[in-house]
């Protein structure tokens, strides 16, 4: 695959997806994108809410995600991406775009390869009940602590043929960042 364009640190709220991502970013000189940046309103109220998003909500969101990946890896700036990406389909948007396959036809209906970014996976993962204590500790965040078992509940961790590392969120954020870091240099 060669070396990654992207990275993306995923796992479910409390998991410190946004603060592993900015120091990762700010230690490699990468640009940083925190996704829940880019929910539209109706997805943050829901969620203020209490409420699950579902597939409806989040497929326009991640397609957003795809096309600011794609347009700043294609201008070649690297960037490490903040979302929680708890399905495979949803990291196969982020890489591939709308229907999580890299192709689309074109006007005569012959099969064109469209392009993909070159995602590399860091999946934060820690138990609920450190993660749940987390989440208590919070304020002023949108996600409310009720959501979380819900998360867990739809969390696909990544597997083959995933490019991709499990980072334990129990670690110091000075550990996790060098696991990571350790592990893109032999990528």
């Amino acid at each position: 695959m060669g070396p990654p364009e992207a990275l993306l640190v995923m796992g479910v709220s409390g998991s410190g997806k946004s603060t592993v991502g900015a120091l990762l970013a700010s230690e490699l000189g990468w640009k940083f994108y925190d996704a829940d940046d880019y929910h539209p309103e109706a997805n943050r109220m829901k969620m203020s809410k209490g409420i699950p998003l579902n597939d409806q909500d989040r497929i326009p969101w991640l397609c957003n995600l795809h096309d600011i990946l794609l347009r700043d890896v294609a201008s070649g700036q690297c960037v490490v991406l903040a979302c929680s990406a708890l399905k495979k389909m949803y990291r196969d948007i982020l890489i591939c775009g709308k229907d999580g396959t890299p192709r689309k036809c074109d006007e005569s209906g012959k099969e064109e390869k469209l392009p993909k970014v070159k995602l590399f996976v860091v999946h934060l993962n820690g138990s609920f009940e450190v993660i749940s204590g987390r989440l208590l500790k919070r304020k002023g965040h949108f996600m409310s602590p009720e959501l979380l078992q819900s998360q867990f509940d739809t969390l696909e961790p990544p597997s083959a043929p995933e490019n991709f590392i499990q980072i334990c969120v129990d670690k110091g954020l000075s550990e996790i960042i060098a696991s990571i870091v350790e592990t893109l240099e032999v990528q």
